[in-house]
């Protein structure tokens, strides 16, 4: 089993797990992180950087990851731990907590970016390995359809912001909204514009 031309899987260090996370840099919501046991014998045409893709596209790849792989497993890490760790750490703990969920224990496992947390096997990061590595691809699928879905769901709960639409990015819509509306308990009080609006109101509240 080969991925990239520039990276050989050991064939002792199978099964691999593809890791990778959703929501890093949204003002709202969770971050989420997947890790995915791609099945050999049982491929997914179609698999890339869920950020070229259509959520039409997401949605059909994720059902068939969900059907196909070997195992998989969506954790997350919740604003108040953004909050407390900040996002890059929490990210971190979003995959190790991905990793930990599998039914299947990986022998190695593959991290999207420059940064990957210590688990309890061999691990590498891999730049831009959402469009070089399957696993990686359908991880970062699972993330970023869990974490939509969520989004959407937050829109009846504070409606007004927009996050059916833009998911707790920043927009142009989602910054009136904030003047507008105030700040809610999925916001991320340390992110610019939000801690700029608290600071606008002089308190760290709604």
């Amino acid at each position: 089993m080969t991925g990239p031309a520039d990276f050989e899987f050991p064939p002792d260090l199978l099964p691999m797990a593809g890791v990778d996370e959703a929501g890093r840099g949204p003002l709202a919501g969770p971050v989420m992180a997947a890790a995915v046991i791609l099945d050999p014998a049982r491929p997914i045409e179609g698999l890339r950087d869920s950020k070229k893709l259509t959520p039409q596209s997401r949605e059909a790849l994720a059902e068939q990851i969900r059907d196909r792989a070997l195992a998989w497993s969506v954790a997350r890490a919740e604003v108040e731990e953004i909050e407390r760790i900040n996002i890059l750490h929490a990210s971190l703990l979003a995959m190790q907590r991905a990793v930990a969920g599998l039914l299947l224990a990986p022998q190695l496992v593959l991290v999207d970016g420059n940064r990957c947390p210590a688990f309890e096997c061999r691990a590498q990061a891999l730049i831009k390995g959402d469009d070089r590595v399957p696993a990686i691809s359908a991880a970062s699928i699972l993330a970023k359809v869990v974490r939509d879905r969520e989004m959407v769901e937050m829109e009846q709960i504070y409606p007004g912001y927009g996050f059916a639409q833009h998911k707790g990015y920043t927009c142009r819509q989602h910054l009136d909204a904030l003047l507008k509306l105030g700040v809610t308990p999925i916001h991320r009080r340390h992110f610019g514009p939000v801690r700029e609006r608290l600071e606008a109101c002089g308190n760290d509240g709604e």
